[in-house]
């Protein structure tokens, strides 16, 4: 068998392609940003087609660099920012818009009016998932009734959906030349669309959105053999795409979270919690999602709760962007280490509203508390803060839905880096935090659940074994420091609702 496996990595702000030994360890990568379009307050866009040519690039470039041939490729896996929509058209293989971003928020009006005529329980017991702009089925809707002709091609069959995974599939297995229309049961269930029970697309869900069943893609598990990348195509050959994660189920594998109570935190563009619950599907009361962490093969489907968050690492290259006081994102560190606490401010970034355990749409970011004493060093610590109340927020409402309290928490992801930010992490929690040697988990997973099809590894046993921690933060605060500062950040939360009319 070839020495290693390939991964895709498609992700919000770029792409890259890695590959990895059967040790898990990173061999050679290569990545590129795509352009954020961004044509009105609100509205978050990609080209498509630039997606697709970053994705051929950094695997022809990734491959060139470590001087190796499609044929030293066991497999190549898949993962992606979830719930992003493309429709394109399968004779011509044009977009016939720009992919709307997960962090789009146009669909809001689709989302309240669900909630409102009182689908919004039919969707949570059906698919995990509350209505909210978040998810693909409202991104469609909105194609569907927006843009010219696509509802008349969808009728005629002519127009496919996906999130980005199938997007990238269907051009690396040839596209309009037999290109192959699949997604797996992680990437399905962030539509709307989808039954978690049965894993498949259902009739009423669909009914609800008016999206003909002809546009989606077949669901798949997580890992097996969809299809093989076209010989003419940016890996020079021929080799199997066996493994389909989103972002978030690819690093809870990464992360080797197979034990029900296993959880991880990956902070990138948002941060997203995981906690696996084993192949039972607790249905949360406390603001969650109900989603599949992963299903391999043909074994039952494991499932998770998860809290998502919209902006956590964006909110610091907003600090880097739009306000100018930092100017690259570890800078973020040396300015709020400047001084020892946050002087009193918080920030909530609800810039798209807020994600779990919130979810709402009509809330806008605050920064509240200021005083004239207040300087950019403390806008910066209220900042990495709020990447850790965040995920605090997150991490109780876990333990109330599960009756599982967290003994450590494993994180992976950019933000990672920031070691303040990840000792803030432990003392706004109470518990260790856990950053492995590998940090780039998402594609790791991805890389994992390709080689388990093809048998380049045998079992999970044998990834766990891979597994090996860098560095672990202890907590430091008090329990009164952190049951304060938790209450203060409570209250500034309140602050940031009913600030923008949805219905």
């Amino acid at each position: 068998m070839a020495d290693f496996v390939g991964a895709i990595d498609q992700g919000t702000t770029s792409t890259r392609f890695m590959i990895f030994d059967h040790g898990g360890n990173e061999i050679a990568k290569h990545q590129l940003e795509h352009e954020q379009v961004l044509p009105r307050a609100g509205w978050v866009e990609h080209n498509p087609v630039e997606i697709w040519e970053r994705t051929s690039a950094v695997i022809q470039t990734t491959l060139n660099r470590a001087n190796l041939q499609h044929t030293d490729l066991a497999a190549i896996g898949i993962t992606n920012q979830r719930e992003t929509t493309v429709v394109w058209d399968r004779r011509t293989g044009r977009p016939y818009y720009n992919a709307i971003v997960w962090q789009d928020t146009r669909t809001d009006r689709i989302a309240s009016a669900l909630e409102r005529d009182g689908h919004g329980d039919l969707i949570r017991k059906r698919a995990g998932l509350p209505p909210a702009t978040y998810f693909a089925g409202g991104k469609i809707q909105w194609i569907l009734e927006n843009v010219d002709g696509v509802r008349a091609a969808a009728e005629r069959g002519d127009a496919l959906f996906g999130t980005t995974d199938t997007w990238v599939t269907w051009n690396l297995t040839g596209g309009t030349e037999g290109g192959v229309h699949v997604t797996d049961v992680t990437n399905a269930s962030r539509t709307m669309l989808m039954d978690l029970e049965t894993l498949q697309w259902d009739d009423e869900l669909l009914a609800l959105f008016g999206i003909p069943r002809s546009m989606l893609p077949e669901i798949k598990s997580s890992s097996e053999h969809y299809g093989t990348t076209r010989a003419h195509g940016p890996a020079g050959g021929e080799v199997p795409i066996t493994g389909i994660l989103g972002d978030q189920q690819a690093a809870t594998v990464g992360q080797v979270c197979f034990e029900p109570g296993e959880a991880k935190n990956t902070y990138g563009t948002g941060n997203f919690m995981l906690l696996n619950t084993g192949t039972e599907i607790v249905r949360s009361q406390a603001g969650l999602l109900t989603t599949p962490a992963y299903k391999f093969g043909d074994a039952p489907c494991v499932y998770a709760l998860e809290g998502s968050i919209a902006v956590t690492g964006s909110a610091v290259q907003w600090l880097r962007d739009q306000l100018g006081i930092i100017s690259g994102a570890s800078q973020s560190e040396s300015l709020a280490r400047q001084v020892e606490d946050n002087g009193g401010v918080y920030f909530v970034p609800a810039f798209s509203g807020l994600f779990a355990p919130y979810w709402r749409s009509d809330a806008r970011g605050a920064i509240v508390g200021l005083s004239r004493f207040n300087t950019n060093a403390h806008v910066a610590r209220a900042t990495l803060e709020a990447i850790c109340y965040q995920s605090r927020d997150v991490a109780e409402a876990m333990a109330q839905d599960s009756g599982v309290t967290l003994e450590v928490l494993k994180v992976d992801g950019g933000v990672t880096a920031n070691e303040l930010c990840m000792q803030i992490q432990a003392d706004v929690l109470g518990v260790p935090v856990s950053r492995p040697v590998v940090a780039e988990t998402t594609a790791l997973g991805a890389a994992y659940a390709a080689g388990l099809a093809v048998g380049f590894w045998k079992n999970t046993d044998e990834l766990r074994s891979n597994w090996n921690e860098a560095k672990r933060w202890e907590p430091q605060w008090s329990e009164e420091q952190r049951t304060k500062g938790f209450a203060q950040w409570k209250k500034a939360v309140q602050r940031t609702l009913d600030w923008v009319d949805v219905d």
